[in-house]
């Protein structure tokens, strides 16, 4: 197996940067209140450089660094860019277990028959990712799920950490044992106790010392992934939750024409796409990418769902002209979706 980890470098961050280029040379914090009892989401590079981390309490934070600006999360705009990003992924690599908003495993070996291919491959992932939504992602590639997510962390922001096979064991050694998914902070002061701070340490545990520090079938799986061994697969949902198509111009696009007529074509496909699956749509969603590759998208939900290609179209077109008057701007891209999919069930005749 050739798995790769991909992880959105401080992503929520990240956007509200792009929102705001403003923000960029500023130490920013994605949390809640600094004054009440808020938490860190995310901070940006800046802000780390002060010691700020993730699940640090805002008014820490504000303490360790006063100039830092507090923003609130964004939710649905993150959702925006984190399907953009994991439509760009699947265009490369098929085959994605997302594990969270902006993290997952990408079934490479579907796209790479060595470890040199697998490189060029996630090296085409992070070119990708940032052409289509400025945003960078770094990745770890190996051949297993639990090295790959390690290596992912390993150059931040923007970098790429391959562990060729045979070379699991030796990479984690080194690092702290807290640095090893699984292992929280029980058992890290467990291990410490034992005077065993590395993943080296714990790998070489024999039974009886494993036996005594982590009983049962948790403590063998952590020592199993001490060593890079990990025979995990990739958890795949199978239900298909949307339909959708999208076009890049080769010009950003301003005519309100000529952008309906592109909606109005993709409705069509998209229609094409449910009756041949036989489904209905209750959601209509019109996505938005401008010249500054910021994202928007604006959908609406039916009472009764529909499948017919020029009432997706009006909708749509109706939904752009929504977006645009919420923000106007010349387009690079334009794109239908639909969701909220079921079975199509012919109404009884009375």
């Amino acid at each position: 197996m050739i798995v790769a980890h991909l992880d959105l470098d401080a992503f929520f961050a990240a956007v509200e940067e792009l929102e705001n280029p403003g923000l960029r040379t500023k130490p920013l914090i994605v949390g809640g209140d600094p004054h009440g009892r808020g938490v860190v989401a995310t901070a940006n590079y800046v802000a780390r450089t002060y010691g700020i981390h993730s699940a640090m309490s805002c008014a820490e934070a504000l303490r360790r660094c006063p100039r830092a600006v507090f923003v609130r999360p964004r939710h649905s705009t993150y959702g925006e860019y984190s399907r953009a990003v994991w439509s760009t992924v699947r265009g490369v690599v098929p085959t994605v277990e997302r594990t969270g908003i902006d993290e997952g495993y990408l079934d490479v070996g579907e796209v790479a028959s060595d470890f040199l291919e697998a490189r060029a491959v996630a090296e085409g992932v992070q070119t990708a990712v940032r052409a289509a939504t400025s945003l960078t992602c770094s990745l770890g590639v190996a051949s297993c799920k639990v090295v790959a997510k390690v290596a992912s962390d390993r150059r931040k922001p923007a970098g790429l950490t391959v562990v060729p096979p045979g070379a699991e064991a030796s990479f984690l050694a080194p690092l702290p044992v807290r640095r090893l998914p699984g292992v929280g902070p029980k058992a890290e002061e467990r291990l410490r106790r034992a005077g065993i701070e590395t993943v080296g340490g714990l790998a070489a545990l024999s039974d009886a010392e494993l036996r005594g520090l982590l009983p049962g079938a948790v403590g063998t799986m952590l020592r199993d992934r001490a060593r890079g061994v990990d025979l995990r697969e990739l958890e795949l949902a199978v239900e298909r939750i949307s339909i959708s198509v999208e076009n890049t111009f080769a010009r950003d696009l301003t005519d309100r024409e000529k952008l309906h007529e592109e909606l109005r074509g993709m409705a069509a496909e998209v229609a094409r796409r449910l009756q041949a699956s036989g489904q209905t749509a209750r959601t209509v969603t019109a996505k938005l990418r401008y010249a500054d590759f910021s994202i928007r998208s604006r959908s609406t939900s039916l009472s009764v769902p529909i499948d017919d290609g020029d009432r997706i179209g009006e909708l749509a077109c109706s939904l752009l002209d929504r977006g645009l008057g919420d923000r106007p701007g010349a387009l690079r891209l334009v794109g239908v979706g639909v969701s909220g999919l079921a079975a199509y069930q012919q109404l009884p005749l009375v």
